[in-house]
Parts: structure tokens; C-alpha cells; sequence
């Protein structure tokens, strides 16, 4: 186990990508509402909170200020946020963009930074312009504690970053049952950053919602297992039960996502053997199903 392992106290992250608003609107978020579920999530001994530049049209950091920052001591929580690198036109950028996200998250550091949505083509615009070494140098001025990067495209890129930036201490990487073993690869990613002994955060553990609300045969499947486990506690549960996960991110959108996921990891079961080749059965309904491969991420910008 790793020293930023260790540092997890449970693997829950609280993803803010999703948070409640008043209106509908992504920009109008519900404070009250954030600020409870926070409350809920810190009391019972979970820590970790992610946020980016981007996420709720530029208004996620800054809410997580108010409301997170303002309201407990700056040792009750751990802060992940990530630099907007299809943003940088120049190295000077990097410096622009990381002292607004300090202003906005109200914080002297980020316990967790990353290069955000790292794949081919921003991956070597970011070391052309510097950003592997903006992150370091904030490092080493005490203002990041642990720098990553976070990732979408295929394995071969992803061993490449890995094998020129050794200094990257962990990996964001969507990881779920459905696509652990599919096209998307999950798995060999996985496998490929746990071979190197760094650590993983998972995010879309429940492919962007999908998994929540699967096909009713799959719904069905897993209820008939265990009739009072949510089909996203299943996913949760696949994620968590990674021995090298350091944090299953959920982007929870309500007080009820919160509960449900504080019962889980508060005192968490990994999947047996049995479970897990439920979930291989749920899979194979799954693919058999004419299913687009969309987490709600919004990253692509031209869904078919």
C-alpha cells in the first residue's frame, strides 16, 4: 500500500460534478442542500472532495468554497481539483488558471492535483507548454501536495504518459463492471497503473448514472441476489473492491445518494467470488443490448 493510500481514511470520494441546484439550471447550485450533504459526509469520517475548473459551468469550485472551505478546518478535508489544460495557450496560463482555482476554492493548496482529461493530444500539448513541470514546481512551493493526472483514451497512451512521467503519484481512471472487460479496456488500464505500484481513483463507477438505473433484466438479476442492494451499490462496490483503489469517486446529487453511499463504505464488503461473477452475468445482458457508451461526461462534444 502506498503512503497516499494510507492517507485514506475510506475510499469514498465526493465527487462534485453532479451537486444539487435550485432551478435545474447546472450553474444554480443548492447550498443549503451541498452544504448538508457535506455535513452528513464529513461527520462520519469520509474526507475526500473533487472538483474541476469546468465542472457546473465554472461554478463548482467556488461553491465548494463556501461551502466545504468556509465551514470546516482546513485538516477535516482533503481537496482534488484539476487544471483546464485545453485552456493553456502559453506556460504563463498554468500560473493564471491554478492562483484562480486557489481564489475560488479559498485554499493556500490542493491536497490532490491533476492534469485533467489527459489523452493523446493533450498529453504532449501539456509537455510542450510546460505543464508537467508547473505541477512540480507547485509541488515543490508546498501549494499541491500529490499531483496526477486524469485520463480518457486508450491503454497505449496511457502506458506512455506512465512511462515518461514517473513523477505522477496516482491516475484518475473511469472504471466500471461494464466496461472492465469491453471495448473501453478498463481493466488492462487498471491493471497497468496498479503494475507500477500507483495508486487509482476511480471515477464513473457507475458510468455516468447508467448503472444505476440499468435494463430491466439486469435490475432484476441483482435484486433477486439481494433484494435491498441498490444496482449502484453493486457498482460501488465493484470499484471499491480493487486492492489498488484509493478513492471511488460519486458525484452525489442529493441527501439520499449520500446516505446510501456513507452505509456502504462506512463499512464496506468487498464483492465475493460469487458476486462477482453475477456482475459477469449482468455484462453479458448488457452487451447484448444496442448500448452507446456514454457516461454523461460531456468530454466528446458530438454524441451520435
Amino acid at each position: 500500500m502506498s503512503e497516499l493510500t494510507k492517507e485514506m481514511p475510506k475510499k469514498l470520494g465526493f465527487g462534485c460534478m453532479r451537486l444539487p441546484v435550485t432551478d435545474g439550471s447546472t450553474e444554480n447550485i443548492n447550498d443549503a442542500a451541498f452544504c448538508e450533504m457535506v455535513d452528513s459526509y464529513i461527520e462520519q469520517g469520509f474526507k475526500y472532495f473533487d472538483t474541476a475548473y469546468p465542472y457546473h459551468n465554472g461554478r463548482s469550485e467556488e461553491t465548494v468554497g463556501r461551502c466545504l472551505v468556509q465551514r470546516y478546518a482546513r485538516d477535516r478535508f482533503f481537496l482534488a481539483s484539476k487544471m483546464p489544460v485545453w485552456l493553456v495557450k502559453e506556460y504563463a496560463d498554468y500560473g493564471k488558471y491554478f492562483e484562480e482555482q486557489l481564489k475560488k476554492c479559498q485554499v493556500e493548496y490542493f491536497d490532490f492535483y491533476l492534469l485533467h482529461a489527459m489523452n493523446k493530444d493533450r498529453v504532449k500539448e501539456a509537455e510542450n507548454l510546460g505543464g508537467f513541470q508547473f505541477v512540480q514546481s507547485m509541488k515543490a512551493e508546498g501549494k499541491i501536495r500529490h499531483i496526477g493526472f486524469s485520463f480518457h483514451d486508450k491503454a497505449d497512451v496511457l502506458d506512455e504518459i506512465l512511462t515518461n512521467h514517473p513523477e505522477m503519484e496516482f491516475v484518475q481512471l473511469q472504471i466500471n463492471y461494464y466496461d472492465w472487460e469491453t471495448a473501453q479496456r478498463a481493466k488492462e488500464q487498471y491493471e497497468m497503473v496498479e503494475a507500477r505500484g500507483i495508486p487509482c481513483i476511480i471515477m464513473e463507477p457507475v458510468r455516468g448514472g447508467s448503472l444505476a438505473s440499468p435494463h430491466p433484466d439486469v435490475v432484476s438479476l441483482l435484486t433477486a441476489a439481494a433484494p435491498k442492494a441498490s444496482p449502484a451499490s453493486w457498482a460501488l462496490r465493484f470499484a471499491g473492491s480493487l486492492p489498488n483503489t484509493a478513492v471511488v469517486l460519486s458525484g452525489m446529487s442529493d441527501m439520499a445518494q449520500v446516505t446510501e453511499n456513507l452505509r456502504l463504505f462506512g463499512q464496506f464488503q468487498p464483492l465475493s467470488i460469487a458476486e462477482t461473477e453475477l456482475l459477469q452475468q449482468a455484462v453479458s445482458i448488457l452487451e447484448s443490448l444496442p448500448l452507446i457508451p456514454c457516461t454523461g461526461c460531456n468530454y466528446c462534444k458530438g454524441c451520435p
